[in-house]
């Protein structure tokens, strides 16, 4: 089981996320729980489409951290 990070970002109009292990693993949805549906068959099919091209299947590496920083004063 592979539990890779997901990069998710707001539109005007919708949700957009991506794998950063996994380039071009991308999906989009109008609520978050479509969103992360659609995520989840993204890497799916990407992953299936690695093996079927012979490719080798990364392990997760990418981490994320927050930083809180003060805003400068104006």
């Amino acid at each position: 089981m592979y539990r890779y990070l997901v990069i998710v970002e707001a539109g005007e109009q919708n949700l957009s996320a991506y794998v950063p292990d996994l380039p071009g693993c991308v999906a989009t949805g109008t609520t978050r729980e479509e969103l992360e549906r659609n995520m989840r068959e993204a890497i799916e099919l990407h992953l299936h489409g690695m093996l079927e091209d012979g490719d080798q299947i990364p392990a997760p590496s990418t981490t994320a951290e927050y930083i809180e920083v003060s805003p400068p004063a104006a």
